[in-house]
């Protein structure tokens, strides 16, 4: 009898099949072994190492691709990798120091690149100089009934309309000095969304009805938000959030309360509790602090709002999760209502990180 009918022979299988990874685990046992030669290597240590790499590269490649959709692109390059990393709070903190070859840099526009209302300006300054050069003419050369029949009657409409309009337009749509505008939309009910940029310390000084300041359940003004409006407001405002501290009691998660802006530009100031990123629903509450916030301004009759980045560093929101949330919510309160009083809102953010997020989301809301 052959033995050609006996036992088969069993396959062998890869350390990274049986730990059911994808990333070569026998490739990063020899890694380990020539980096930390001095210290002993347990044979878990290379399966640990091979599954978070794999979990990191899977999450950078997801975002790359949104990144790379957004864009409408069938490709991930460099570029959507550095806006995949960039825009990902946790991705930006642990790759901070890397640099991705072709990735270019984040959106960033310099304050001093953008000019404020230039083209209101242009419209007010142009129809004021041709009458005062009509005057003159008439002066001088006098022929006062062929000017009347040629000119008269061109110079008389644009008084009457663009001298009128253009200066309260720029009034109502500018939140003051110091606060430059970088984009804008308009709403369901012809509400107007501004993306500001602005020092934190010049909260107080924004030309608007009403401030919304993110806080906890005391009310506390430790924030740095908080902190701005109290040496804006002084001791007045202090004082007045003290006495609606003692009356309304401690703030539910996503709830207000309105006080008054002592000492400011503004008339109210809206105080919100915003959730902790990690809660039971945190996203709904995040959604439901911002059509809060955006009722209270209603029951007031106000007509604008300012908006800093409402989740702060102590609730732990990411940047990018939360504008995503903060903007649906805006756009799906005005699509939902069918009146409002607001026709301002401004979004006033402080730091380069924030702006980039916010012109993005801010697009992807345009090309929806």
């Amino acid at each position: 009898m052959s033995a050609r009918g006996g036992k088969k022979k069993a396959t062998k299988l890869s350390r990274s099949a049986r730990a059911g990874v994808i990333f070569p685990v026998g490739r990063m046992m020899r890694y380990l072994r020539t980096g930390t030669h001095k210290y002993r290597i347990g044979m878990g240590a290379p399966v640990y190492m091979a599954a978070v790499i794999e979990y990191l590269a899977a999450e950078i490649l997801e975002l790359a691709g949104n990144a790379a959709r957004d864009n409408k692109k069938g490709r991930i390059t460099p570029r959507h990798i550095k806006l995949a990393v960039a825009n990902d709070e946790e991705l930006n903190q642990l790759l901070r120091g890397v640099t991705i070859s072709n990735g270019g840099v984040l959106p960033r526009i310099h304050p001093e690149l953008l000019s404020k209302k230039r083209g209101n300006r242009v419209k007010v300054d142009s129809p004021a100089s041709i009458p005062e050069k009509k005057v003159e003419r008439s002066k001088s050369k006098k022929p006062v009934k062929s000017f009347k029949k040629v000119k008269g009657k061109r110079g008389r409409k644009p008084k009457s309309t663009d001298s009128e309009s253009v200066p309260n337009s720029t009034v109502e749509d500018s939140p003051g000095d110091g606060f430059t505008i970088l984009s804008a939309k308009s709403l369901f009910l012809g509400q107007k969304l501004s993306l500001t940029e602005s020092e934190i310390s010049k909260i107080g000084a924004i030309k608007v009805e009403g401030i919304i300041n993110p806080t906890n359940a005391e009310m506390d003004l430790k924030d740095g938000v908080g902190n701005a409006l109290e040496k804006a407001g002084g001791r007045e405002f202090l004082d007045a959030v003290k006495e609606l501290r003692k009356a309304q009691g401690p703030l539910e998660v996503a709830s207000v309360a309105v006080s008054q802006a002592s000492g400011m530009a503004a008339r109210f100031i809206i105080h919100c509790n915003v959730p902790q990123w990690g809660s039971e629903k945190c996203e709904d509450q995040l959604e439901k602090t911002v059509k809060n916030c955006l009722s209270a301004a209603e029951d007031k009759k106000l007509k604008s709002v300012a908006f800093p980045a409402l989740p702060a560093g102590r609730n732990g929101f990411p940047k990018q999760t939360a504008a995503q949330l903060i903007l649906k919510a805006i756009s799906n309160h005005f699509v939902s209502s069918s009146s409002s009083s607001l026709k301002n809102i401004y979004f006033v953010l402080f730091d380069s990180e924030s702006i980039g997020i916010y012109l993005q989301e801010m697009a992807k809301l345009d090309a929806k």
